[in-house]
C-alpha cells in the first residue's frame, strides 16, 4: 500500500492516478478482510475502486490526461499536511491498543449492543442492526453523498455531449 501511495503521489497522468487509487482501495479491502471487518471490506471494494473509479474516469473525460504542473513549490500545503499528520499521530497515541478487551468500546458500547439489541430493533444479525438502524442516518448520509457524486457527473457528461452536437 505503502509503494501505491509514493507512486500515486508522483504520477502526473490522471487515468494512473485514478487506476492507483482503485488498486489502493483494493489492498485496503484486503487489509480490512484481514481484520475480518468482511463488510467494511465490501464497502471499501464497491464504493472506493467500484464507484469512484467510475465517477472519476467520468470525470476525466471532462478534463485534460495530465496534470498541470505548479508554479511554485507547493511548502506551506506540505507544512500544513505534516502538521496535521503529527497531531493525527500524537493523539492516536491515547488510543487503546487494537482489540484490547479492557477498551471502554468493549465495556459499555459492545455490550449495550449484543445485549439491548433484540429489545430495541428486534433484528437477528449486530451488524445490520447497527448500520441499519443504531447509524441509520450515517448510512442515509453517505448514500446520499455517492447518489449526488453519481448525478453531478452524469450531468456534466450530458452537459458535454450537448455541447458536442451544436
Amino acid at each position: 500500500m505503502a509503494v501505491t501511495v509514493c507512486v500515486l503521489a508522483r504520477n502526473r497522468n490522471l487515468f494512473a492516478v485514478i487506476i492507483l487509487s482503485g488498486a489502493y482501495s483494493f489492498l485496503m479491502a484486503t487489509v480490512l478482510v484481514a481484520m475480518d471487518a468482511v463488510d467494511v471490506a465490501m464497502t471499501e471494494a464497491s464504493v472506493g475502486a467500484g464507484i469512484s473509479m467510475v465517477l472519476f474516469l467520468g470525470a476525466l473525460v471532462l478534463c485534460k490526461s495530465e496534470e498541470a504542473r505548479p508554479i511554485h513549490r507547493p511548502w506551506l500545503p506540505l507544512a500544513v499536511s505534516l502538521a496535521v499528520g503529527a497531531l493525527l499521530v500524537y493523539g492516536s497515541l491515547g488510543l487503546p491498543a487494537f482489540s484490547d478487551p479492557n477498551a471502554p468500546m468493549h465495556q459499555h458500547v459492545v455490550p449495550r449492543y449484543l445485549n439491548d439489541m433484540k429489545q430495541e430493533v428486534d433484528i437477528p444479525n449486530v451488524v445490520t442492526a447497527v448500520l441499519a438502524s443504531y447509524r441509520g442516518y450515517d448510512t442515509l448520509g453517505e448514500t446520499t453523498v455517492i447518489f449526488t457524486a453519481g448525478a453531478g457527473v452524469l450531468a456534466l457528461l450530458r452537459r458535454r455531449r450537448k455541447e458536442r452536437e451544436r
